[in-house]
């Protein structure tokens, strides 16, 4: 086995084969996990010696994130097969946990290429906090999530697209109603989609509200259409994970199905080979 094969299987994620993957699947988590505490620690006033102390976890964080970043690359044509030496690596550098992996790297390193540019602003270290989307790749439950909102990308689209209408529709109309009783709450059709959108997402700020007739009969029908708006969307993915779960079910039956067959014909290969044995043995004192 080649170093770059072996390098492949410890850093793919851990399928209970081998102790390596196991423990680098658990380093880069509690790597992950660190990184998330330091972002939400740098917003508190911390004393200087705490503050070179979780800079230098960062660092160490980012250096073990970047060599990963870097191994997978090297090992690319290894999760890609079918394709050619470059053009497995970019398939991969464009795969979309790739440019996570590369998101998490970039807001450590860019200061230091690029100094004394906008780039060292706190919007960018706050990017850090994309990091907790790396662990999609080690968690079944993330990944399984992930692969139901691909799955239902078109419904869940549709929906959004018909709340989107909705939510426009619902702000010009309740300008219109409203601009005239309190012209500084609903000044535009901009004020309008704020209300649009906290009536539909059931939030209701109570910051801007109607006060006519017409626009609080138009108030209660947009709030009971945003019970039904945001009930869609949740049913889709709902309705995608247990067919995932189902589907996962039946492959898992499936799977001991077959390895019980194929004990079941070991079994019985073992006991017919005694069997030729034992008959092999009684014809040799014949010959």
């Amino acid at each position: 086995m080649t170093l770059r094969r072996r390098i492949f299987e410890i850093i793919q994620p851990d399928n209970g084969t081998s102790a390596l993957s196991r423990v680098f699947d658990r380093l880069i988590t509690a790597l992950i996990l660190v990184s998330v505490v330091i972002v939400f620690a740098g917003t508190h006033d911390l004393q200087p010696s705490t503050r070179r102390v979780l800079y230098v976890l960062e660092g160490v964080a980012s250096i073990v994130f970047t060599i990963e970043y870097v191994l997978r690359i090297v090992t690319a044509d290894f999760l890609y097969p079918e394709r050619g030496a470059i053009a497995s690596r970019v398939q991969y550098i464009t795969s979309p946990m790739a440019i996570v992996d590369l998101v998490a790297i970039l807001p450590f390193w860019l200061p230091m290429l690029l100094p004394g540019t906008m780039l060292g602003i706190r919007a960018l270290r706050l990017v850090r906090l994309l990091r907790i989307f790396k662990l999609n790749r080690y968690f079944d439950a993330m990944k399984l999530l992930g692969n139901v909102i691909v799955s239902k990308k078109n419904e869940l689209l549709g929906s959004l697209f018909v709340v989107g209408i909705l939510m426009m529709i619902s702000s010009l109309l309740m300008y219109s109603a409203e601009h005239d009783a309190q012209p500084e709450m609903f000044c535009n059709a901009f004020s309008g989609l704020w209300w649009a959108v906290a009536t539909l997402t059931t939030v209701g700020y109570g910051d801007i509200y109607p006060i006519t007739v017409p626009g609080r009969i138009m108030g209660a029908f947009v709030a009971f259409s945003g019970l039904a708006a945001v009930a869609i969307p949740t049913g889709i993915i709902s309705s995608g994970l247990m067919e995932a779960y189902s589907d996962r079910s039946k492959a898992g039956d499936a799977r001991r199905q077959d390895e019980a067959v194929a004990k079941m014909v070991e079994e019985h290969g073992a006991m017919l080979k005694k069997i030729l044995d034992k008959l092999s043995e009684a014809d040799t004192p014949a010959q």
